[in-house]
């Protein structure tokens, strides 16, 4: 199996119990980190799967790894290779495929509610699920691409 590949932004943004999840399930993964100057990968087929962890920038920022990362993700879209991004990780795939990302009119920092979408993509990940409490740390927000499906949204972010 191909491993999926965990993108990394900053030290303090790493996979997490995403990995332990992946390792439980004898599912192989490898961190690809940009703050320590790993190159970006130029194919995504070679993962099963790709994870954009997030990070305190914002993806309208001038960094030199972006670019490069919204192609990642544009060519994972064509070649149907599952994309899944956090905080930073969402806004890079909301603007890959043709979102925008701006500042939102609140920041949001702290404990608050979620509500799971009422679709089949959301059920599939969340299942039964109305909501849960989730940790949020943002000041941007982002549209979701055409062809791309909502799982998650509260009062101040759709």
């Amino acid at each position: 199996m191909k491993p999926v590949g965990i993108v990394r932004t900053t030290r303090t943004e790493g996979p997490g119990y995403f990995a332990t999840f992946l390792e439980r399930r004898a599912v192989p993964w490898t961190l690809l980190a940009m703050d320590s100057g790993d190159t970006v990968p130029k194919d995504a087929r070679g993962f099963s799967g790709l994870a954009f962890m997030g990070g305190p920038m914002s993806v309208n920022d001038d960094l030199p790894w972006i670019a490069p990362l919204l192609e990642l993700i544009r060519g994972a879209a064509r070649d149907d290779v599952p994309t899944l991004g956090h905080c930073l990780g969402g806004q890079l795939i909301s603007k890959a495929l043709g979102g925008t990302v701006t500042r939102n009119r609140i920041a949001e920092i702290g404990w608050g509610e979620v509500q799971v979408e009422d679709n089949g993509v959301a059920r599939q990940w969340f299942g039964d699920a109305a909501g849960f409490e989730s940790f949020h740390w943002h000041g941007e927000t982002f549209t979701i691409p055409l062809g791309a499906t909502g799982v998650l949204a509260n009062a101040h972010w759709a």
